[in-house]
């Protein structure tokens, strides 16, 4: 075996062995049997909310189980494939095979970073906001197109995605709009995603076919679980009905009983349009109750903070990433350096590989601060 697929595969061992450490292996097995006893008690669902805490913990663990073990065998297969190409002097399956193994650490790499997620707030739901800057219909419309850009990235994931609200634009694409990501991670694998993104395109809207540059702002915060606990007083909070101003279609409701809420103290503002006023008010309070944990998680963590700060205004100077059609193709993050061509891939949704770098940045940062903390 050569060197290199010798460290290619050490790469995944090693992987792997964070995998283990991270699930606690040695005593998984046992804790999935302790869940499936539970999920077989009749009384599980006398109380839903704790027994879909339980159900999700479970399947967590089964993935952790599974992809643990997917990738042990495939590791498996493939150097197996390679000594019988190099005992049977085949070049053609030892190249196959090492080509699979370098795709396989590519993946190990990612459910190690996926591991990681273990922060307060990484494995709940998020909500992403999306809001429009400067610039009019052009903001508008990359506004829509980064809506889009989310939107399959979170289906691509088997994440559901639910539109909370939408303000259009004047006359394309969106003003702002609020989605709620639904899915394991969501929180840990957005959040980085909190900035401004820089849009250079030659303009559908001008005539004269000049380039434009456009930005919007993105925020991402985690869905509150029951288990958090956020004190909201009544008397904080200005609530206002109205009519939904959604455009209608696959993805937005329209209705007369829309609700904006407002915490006073902060100025924070969330809107829901669903289709009865009760039900907005609990969604909308929700919405509010994670933007107020997103403050104190910010107040919490530092690398939070400094996210939180970078956000800035949607012009230039502050935008994490630019999106570059024009003169020539190219998505840059600004943050990690990590970069491609295939702009219509990552507009498409393929955004693993920039969230990827974002976390791995993050834990070594954090694994710095912790070595200067014991030193």
């Amino acid at each position: 075996m050569r060197a290199e697929t010798e460290n290619t595969v050490a790469e995944i061992e090693k992987s792997l062995e964070l995998l283990r450490q991270r699930m606690d292996w040695e005593t998984a097995q046992h804790r999935l049997e302790e869940f499936n006893a539970r999920v077989e008690d009749p009384t599980l669902w006398d109380d839903p909310d704790k027994a879909q805490k339980l159900m999700r913990d479970r399947q967590a663990l089964v993935d952790a189980i599974e992809t643990h073990d997917s990738i042990r065998q495939e590791l498996e297969d493939q150097t197996g494939m390679i000594e019988l190409g190099e005992a049977e002097g085949d070049s053609e399956v030892v190249a196959e095979a090492e080509a699979a193994l370098h795709e396989l650490a590519r993946r190990a790499h990612e459910k190690e970073l996926e591991a990681l997620l273990d922060g307060e707030a990484d494995a709940n739901d998020a909500y992403l906001e999306i809001n429009a800057g400067a610039g009019g219909t052009e903001s508008c419309d990359w506004a829509a197109m980064l809506a889009r850009m989310y939107v399959r990235w979170a289906e691509s994931r088997g994440y559901t995605v639910e539109l909370q609200d939408e303000s259009p634009g004047d006359e394309a694409g969106i003003k702002s709009a609020t989605y709620r990501i639904n899915g394991r991670n969501a929180y840990g694998w957005l959040k980085s995603e909190t900035g401004v993104h820089r849009l250079v395109r030659i303009s559908p809207y001008d005539s004269a076919a000049k380039r434009h540059t456009s930005f919007c702002a993105v925020a991402v915060y985690p869905v509150v679980d029951d288990n958090i606990e956020i004190e909201v007083n009544p008397a904080d909070i200005r609530v206002d009905t109205m009519r939904a101003s959604g455009a209608g279609g696959q993805h937005v409701n329209t209705t007369d009983s829309a609700v904006r809420m407002t915490h006073i103290p902060t100025g924070i503002v969330v809107t829901s349009s669903e289709k009865s006023q009760h039900q907005n008010r609990e969604i909308a309070m929700r919405a509010l109750k994670s933007r107020l944990y997103q403050m104190e998680l910010d107040k919490r963590n530092a690398e939070a903070e400094a996210i939180h700060e970078a956000k800035g205004d949607a012009g230039w100077g502050n935008q994490i990433r630019s999106y570059v059609l024009q003169p020539y193709q190219m998505v840059k993050d600004l943050r990690t350096g990590v970069e491609t061509s295939d702009t219509k891939g990552v507009l498409d949704g393929d955004l693993d590989q920039f969230m990827a770098a974002t976390l791995a940045q993050d834990v070594a940062n954090m694994s710095r601060a912790e070595a200067r903390e014991d030193g």
